[in-house]
C-alpha cells in the first residue's frame, strides 16, 4: 500500500493517508481528470481526494474499484454518520458518485454502486449575509493604524463590488483589472472565465494600493527572491496573498466594525447577491455575476429578498397593520 501525501485545507497541515493499491490507478486518473479537463481548483481536488481515500481505506486493501457494490457504500455511510453531520455525509457521497461515473465512462466499472443508495436529507442552506450598514462599516474598518490599510480596503471593496469567491480574488493578476472600462476578468470554477463590472470605490482602492505593492516587489527583488510581479495582492514578504490570509483579515475587520457574527469573504459574496436582488436585479444577471453554473444555486438568495419584501409590506401597507389597532 502506497502512502499519499496531501495538505489538509482545513488546518493547513500536511497529512498522510494510505492509498489502497487496488484503487490507486483509477484514483490517479480521476484526479488528473478533475485538474485538467474539469479545471477544478486545488482546494476542490484536495477535497475529492480526501473523501475518496477515506472510502478506499474503509474498504481495505483487497477491495478493487470494479468489485465495489452498493453494500460497501451503505456500510461506509453508516460509519460516516457516527462522526459527521448530514451535509458532510452528502458531500462525501457526491464525491463517490462523480468518481464511479468517471470509472464507468472509462470502462473500469460496469455498474454504478451508488445507483440504489440515497443520501441523507440536508436542510436548506441559508446564506449568511450582512446588512447594508454592516457592509459599509466593514469597508471603512481599515485605517491608518494598519500597515496594509490600502491593500485591505481594496480587498474588501473588490469582494463586495464583484461578489468574487476568495479563491478567485487571490488568483487575480493586476492585468485582469481594466481600470478604464472598470471590469475585472475572473476565472472561476471549472476554469470558466467571466467579466464582472467593478465599482468606482474598488477601482480607487486598488489604485491606492499600487505604490505599496510596487515597494514590496522591489524589496523582494532586492533580497534576491523570485518576484511576484503579476499578482494583484501581496503579503508583507512580497508573495501572492493566500486565501487563508484574506479570511483572517476579513474576520478581524468584521470584529473591529462591531459586527456580531463572524464575517467571512463568502459572507461578502452573499451580501453582494442579496443586496443586488433587494434593489431589483434579475436572477439571471446575478447568476452570471456570481459565476453559478446552475440558476438553482442562485435561487437560494430569493428567500432573503422575499423576507425583505414581506418586511416592507408589513411596514408600509395599510391593510397589514389593521390587526395591530
Amino acid at each position: 500500500m502506497e502512502v499519499c501525501r496531501f495538505r489538509d485545507t482545513a488546518t493547513g497541515l500536511p497529512e498522510f493517508a494510505p492509498v489502497p493499491s487496488a484503487m490507486k490507478k483509477t484514483l490517479d486518473e480521476f484526479i488528473t481528470w478533475l485538474e485538467t479537463e474539469k479545471g477544478y481548483s486545488e482546494h476542490t481536488v484536495s477535497g475529492y481526494r480526501r473523501d475518496l481515500l477515506e472510502f478506499g481505506n474503509h474498504l481495505g486493501e483487497s477491495c478493487a474499484v470494479e468489485t465495489v457494490a452498493a453494500g460497501h457504500v451503505r456500510s461506509f455511510v453508516v460509519s460516516l454518520h457516527r462522526n459527521n453531520c448530514s451535509a458532510t455525509v452528502a458531500r462525501k457521497l457526491s464525491a463517490l458518485r462523480t468518481f464511479f461515473r468517471f470509472g464507468m465512462r472509462r470502462g473500469r466499472v460496469k455498474n454504478d454502486p451508488l445507483s440504489g443508495v440515497t443520501g441523507p436529507k440536508v436542510g436548506r442552506y441559508i446564506p449568511v449575509f450582512l446588512t447594508v450598514d454592516e457592509t459599509f462599516a466593514l469597508l471603512e474598518a481599515p485605517g491608518s493604524i494598519d500597515t496594509y490599510m490600502h491593500r485591505d480596503r481594496a480587498i474588501l471593496e473588490l469582494l463586495y463590488s464583484t461578489g468574487m469567491r476568495v479563491s478567485e480574488l487571490v488568483s487575480r493578476n493586476l492585468n485582469d483589472l481594466d481600470f478604464t472600462e472598470e471590469v475585472l476578468r475572473v476565472r472561476g470554477k471549472g476554469n470558466k472565465e467571466r467579466l464582472v463590472p467593478v465599482g468606482r470605490p474598488a477601482i480607487e482602492g486598488v489604485r491606492s494600493w499600487l505604490p505599496q505593492r510596487l515597494q514590496l516587489i522591489r524589496e523582494r527583488a532586492g533580497r534576491g527572491r523570485a518576484v511576484e510581479e503579476a499578482a494583484m495582492f501581496l503579503n508583507g514578504q512580497g508573495s501572492r496573498l493566500t486565501a487563508r490570509s484574506v479570511e483572517r483579515l476579513v474576520k478581524a475587520y468584521g470584529e473591529r466594525a462591531g459586527i456580531p457574527q463572524i464575517v467571512t469573504p463568502h459572507a461578502l459574496r452573499h451580501s453582494f447577491a442579496t443586496h443586488l436582488l433587494e434593489m431589483g436585479a434579475d436572477l439571471r444577471s446575478v447568476q452570471e455575476l456570481l459565476g453559478h453554473a446552475s440558476l438553482s444555486t442562485t435561487q437560494r438568495y430569493t428567500h432573503l429578498t422575499l423576507d425583505h419584501l414581506a418586511n416592507v409590506y408589513d411596514k408600509a401597507h395599510p391593510l397589514s397593520q389593521q390587526g395591530e389597532e
